[in-house]
């Protein structure tokens, strides 16, 4: 049973506009008496089966692990809005190279950046999506997507405006 006695407010003596006392503020307390899990029990190593699942592509030796799908896809995108300024391009090499893809990414003249990856299909398809949200201070308004046969090159690098 509990005991509603220790859950007198603490700031009975504070008069709202609305008080009536007929009609007592509602205690939270009873809420706050729920068993508290033990620490032991916070801390303990859970089986494996209970870990939550890891994304596909979480390291770039997982792209040549997966041998059901093409090899590789390669594509050229564009991103359009409030896309330069805001480190868009130091944050796509850093998600690429995390990916583990290959390919570039540069300014346009008419403020726009430009990309081409090319890795697992996968990895890409994760590219784009994290290319339409982009870093924290960007406003991308606008993706476009195309397939190219373009050589990506050996690594991901950061090119000059073109």
């Amino acid at each position: 049973m509990i005991n509603n006695a220790s859950c007198t407010p603490r700031f009975a003596h504070f008069h709202h506009p609305h008080y009536h006392p007929a009609y007592p503020p509602i205690s939270l307390c009873p809420t706050l008496l729920l068993p508290r899990p033990s620490l032991y029990s916070l801390l303990r190593p859970r089986s494996p089966h209970f870990r939550p699942s890891l994304p596909l592509m979480t390291t770039p030796q997982a792209a040549t692990e997966d041998s059901t799908q093409p090899s590789t896809r390669t594509v050229r995108v564009v991103v359009k809005g409030r896309v330069q300024g805001v480190f868009y391009r130091n944050w796509t090499v850093e998600n690429a190279v995390q990916l583990g893809l290959k390919g570039w990414v540069r300014n346009k003249r008419d403020g726009s950046v430009e990309a081409l990856f090319s890795g697992n299909p996968d990895a890409v398809q994760e590219m784009e999506q994290r290319c339409r949200r982009g870093p924290p201070d960007a406003m991308v308004t606008g993706l476009q997507v195309f397939p190219t046969s373009d050589d990506p090159g050996s690594g991901f690098e950061r090119k000059r405006t073109e």
